[in-house]
């Protein structure tokens, strides 16, 4: 199976280089840079010399790519623009931006600003979360791979929502993410010295785009309309999200009940792990595994669902490989163990 990658240079790109080379059906075809084009991949990542050092070539090449899956790790807005040509070409598309996680071009446009270009495949797309939509991915053409804070929450909720158990009109999601889910591209945010031993909430409320995102998707696992108040945090860590939901019980079940409920959800997941205690960043670093666990806050109607991803693994790059490997009918933990 003849891969490509449209923007490799960025993290997400060149996570999926490390889970490719590894990939027993996955050979890898062509590799775009936009900035770097002309040079090998190993010379922009000294550490995959003698693995991969093929050349890099310009995006114009995916005018007539020659294989059987592409994977767009490029900004929110330019993937629209492309994946249309791609799949009349017969190739499948699993895309990293957020072009196609919205089902209506109204949802994108009042989350993303931007009016979209291609809202006829927005109804086709595949929401790119196994654990919930595996069926239709292994269908679909065009996969549209989770946001990284939406993947961490909606796992860590599904249960509760699914059995009925939680208020969905009254979450608060507090998460910290590492640095990397910012992107490669150098500012002012991400620069050592401003971030290192700080800090800090950004978009909080409902200003942060994957707001729209998690809503919609915890939207179908009940039926109803879920809202959500998201705190995100920036913290001083590469890579890794936590992510704590507080949600008010319906039922008078206790914690032990509770995990009860997630281990019967996600009996026979391979990437998710529910843990008796609680989740760390450093358990699931580099890896596909999404940690889930829960807590009754004893006297009181609220529950605590935490969740740990690698925000460049089962958050971005790990799950798109998941995604790839469910669309062509093989086991969906090729390339990821």
């Amino acid at each position: 199976m003849k891969v490509a990658i449209w923007g490799v240079t960025g993290y997400t790109g060149s996570e999926l280089v490390r889970y490719l080379v590894r990939h027993p059906e996955a050979e890898i075809e062509l590799l775009t840079s936009e900035s770097s084009a002309g040079r090998k991949f190993s010379d922009v990542f000294p550490s995959f010399r003698g693995t991969i050092d093929i050349e890099l070539v310009h995006p114009s090449e995916l005018e007539s790519p020659e294989v059987d899956v592409v994977f767009c790790c490029r900004g929110h807005t330019e993937a629209m623009d492309v994946v249309p040509g791609l799949l009349e070409k017969g190739v499948k598309v699993v895309d990293l931006s957020a072009d196609f996680r919205m089902r209506s071009g109204k949802e994108y446009e009042r989350w993303y600003g931007v009016k979209h270009r291609a809202e006829e495949l927005l109804g086709e797309a595949a929401y790119g979360l196994p654990e919930v939509y595996r069926g239709k991915i292994k269908g679909a053409r065009l996969v549209a791979n989770p946001g990284c804070y939406p993947t961490a929450v909606a796992l860590s909720l599904a249960p509760l929502l699914e059995e009925g158990l939680v208020d969905p009109e009254g979450i608060v999601v507090d998460a910290k993410s590492g640095v990397s889910g910012a992107g490669r591209r150098p500012s002012l945010k991400t620069h050592f010295v401003e971030v290192y031993g700080d800090v800090c909430p950004y978009n909080p409320g409902r200003s942060h785009r994957h707001t729209g995102e998690m809503e919609q998707v915890l939207s179908e696992l009940v039926g109803r309309p879920v809202r959500i108040t998201f705190v995100p945090h920036l913290i001083p860590v590469d890579r890794g999200i936590l992510s704590a939901a507080y949600v008010k019980l319906t039922e008078d079940i206790s914690t032990d009940e509770l995990l009860g409920i997630y281990e019967k959800r996600y009996a026979g997941e391979p990437f998710v792990r529910v843990r008796e205690d609680l989740p760390h960043t450093k358990d699931v670093w580099g890896t596909n595994f999404c940690d889930v666990s829960v807590r009754r806050v004893e006297g009181t109607e609220v529950a605590v669902a935490f969740a740990a991803i690698d925000n460049l693994g089962k958050g971005a790059s790990g799950q798109a490989v998941q995604n790839m490997n469910l669309m062509f009918g093989m086991d969906e933990t090729l390339g990821l163990r």
